[in-house]
């Protein structure tokens, strides 16, 4: 008690001395911060660059005079937010100003922004679609409170920003509302009544919320059953467990911290999964990873060197990984080397972190304010920089919306379960890629038009895929073998003005005037005043 006594008082004192900070002593901790960067972090200019961050910090050094405490806090968090990394990033939860969080868990399914858990002074509110916080429609939200998350991609926001919408004193810093009040007022939508209602922001921030999810025992309510959840949510207390399921001749499994569980290590447990699978008449194989958020990715080795080892899982069909927004950090990692080595189909949505990342974070404690911010220092590579991304990308993309997780059903384990993977082409280009090499020109073309008429082969940006590859083979002079893509893109994509666009530069190279014309003409006439339209209009020019 003594202790816990002591605690409060310290940190009483902490947010005290936080109110008497004088805007130069603001000013100086962002100097600070700025030194530090460029002195010891200065590779984390990669998606900003230095000239870029320095005027954002010239810009917020300016305007810390007239900002409050809080505001000052939600600036740095935008400064930190600039490198998007999700490890390089800083937390409400150890400011030294008091942040408030209204009591409840936001998700964004496919048909919208629900409340998942609430606290139960509020549970008529739960399961209620949002749709506005102070009259502003979540969209303007969304995007007012985007640049305070250090955001690799829009996954990791859907999974880890979307939630900074419950603080008010960062709706008041981005301007979402006009005063600071911790009381708003949202507009609710439940079975089919549109409604408005107050709610209370609470100091305490520790919220009784496991992987996202309501624990059970509680003081907060669930939008869904807990004590009938879906083999995802199943044993959440558990870093990860197997399941046979018999009629579908598969193993499922839930693998959700890289981490080992207490009661049984990852190389065990994978080890008496293998020996299961041997053992019995099992068929497929599904890890699902879609609450992983990482942990040390150097216990990644018994998974899949296991995984490669069982032969009648190692199988194109045979082999299912479940992605989703909340697959981060060493987790992926993991989905690299599944993707590497393995022959794994991936289902449901893209992850929420780079293919390649920053992570591994220092904590630097600004000297003035004592606040708290972590800078990435380990760069992981797993996947050659060409092959990098802003997340891995599911082959069978699958959403959920609202009544599938209230009524517990999971159309993304169903999905791979029921999926033939027979004749599935997991990585279509590396396919089409191979058939070009080995010269298999009229295969190459069917198969080409095949794989992009295939809905599910959506998620594949084959015309932008197929640009860079021409344009790869135009800058190594190689010039007819970049017309014979360009002219299978132009015919695949008849409507896009950048086929076109890059088919003429590639006959203006090779010294066919009268053809880079004609093809500049068939830009201009599909993008007259677009970026293309104006670019094939200077080169017509130049040709003259």
């Amino acid at each position: 008690m003594r202790t816990f006594i002591l605690f409060i008082a310290c940190l009483v004192l902490f947010k005290g001395h936080a109110q008497t900070l004088s805007a130069v002593d603001w000013q100086k901790d962002l100097r600070f911060l700025q030194e530090i960067v460029h002195e010891d972090y200065p590779f984390l200019f990669k998606k900003v660059t230095a000239s870029e961050f320095d005027k954002a910090v010239e810009t917020f050094y300016n305007e810390i005079p007239d900002m409050e405490a809080h505001e000052v806090v939600v600036g740095f968090s935008k400064i930190i937010g600039l490198f998007k990394y999700g490890h390089t990033r800083m937390s409400f939860r150890d400011s030294p100003v008091a942040f408030h969080k209204l009591p409840m868990q936001l998700f964004q399914f496919s048909d919208g922004i629900y409340i998942t858990g609430i606290q139960e002074e509020y549970k008529d509110f739960v399961g209620a679609r949002i749709l506005e916080i102070e009259g502003k429609d979540m969209k303007e939200v969304l995007k007012a409170i985007y640049p305070v998350e250090p955001v690799e991609n829009d996954q990791f926001f859907k999974a880890y920003g979307i939630n900074t919408a419950l603080f008010p004193e960062v709706l008041h810093a981005q301007g979402v509302t006009d005063t600071l009040k911790t009381e708003l007022t949202l507009t609710l939508e439940k079975e089919g009544k549109e409604f408005t209602v107050k709610v209370q922001a609470s100091e305490n921030l520790k919220f009784p919320l496991h992987y996202g999810e309501v624990k059970p025992d509680s003081d907060w309510v669930s939008a869904r059953d807990i004590a009938q959840p879906p083999l995802y949510l199943k044993n959440l207390d558990k870093i990860y467990y197997f399941e046979h399921l018999p009629e579908e001749k598969a193993v499922y499994v839930r693998h959700s911290q890289i981490q080992d569980d207490l009661g049984e290590p990852i190389p065990a447990f994978y080890k008496r999964l293998f020996e299961f699978i041997e053992n019995n008449p099992v068929e497929r194989l599904v890890i699902d990873v879609r609450l992983n958020g990482g942990g040390n990715n150097y216990k990644n080795k018994p998974i899949i060197t296991g995984i490669i080892e069982t032969q009648k899982i190692n199988q194109t069909g045979k082999l299912y990984v479940i992605l989703g927004r909340r697959t981060f950090s060493a987790c992926q990692n993991l989905v690299n080397e599944f993707s590497n080595y393995t022959n794994v189909i991936f289902v449901g949505e893209p992850t929420g972190e780079n293919i390649n990342f920053y992570g591994d974070n220092r904590k630097v404690v600004l000297p003035n304010s004592k606040l708290p911010v972590y800078l990435s220092f380990a760069w992981w590579q797993d996947k050659p920089q060409w092959e990098n991304g802003p997340y891995m990308p599911a082959d069978i993309p699958v959403e959920l919306r609202f009544d599938d997780y209230k009524s517990g059903k999971d159309p993304v384990l169903a999905k791979a379960l029921s999926f033939d993977g027979e004749g599935f082409v997991r990585d279509p280009m590396a396919y089409l890629r191979g058939l070009f090499m080995e010269g298999k020109m009229e295969l190459l073309q069917t198969e080409a038009k095949r794989l992009v008429n295939d809905p599910l082969y959506a998620h594949v940006g084959f015309e932008q895929e197929f640009n860079r590859a021409g344009y790869g083979l135009l800058d190594s002079d190689q010039i007819q073998e970049a017309i014979f893509v360009f002219e299978l893109s132009a015919g695949l994509f008849p409507e896009s003005a950048y086929t076109w666009s890059s088919l003429a530069e590639a006959y203006e190279k090779k010294g066919n005037v009268e053809k880079a014309k004609e093809y500049y003409m068939k830009t201009i006439s599909l993008d007259a005043t677009g970026p293309a339209g104006k670019l094939a209009k200077k080169r017509l020019d130049a040709l003259k």
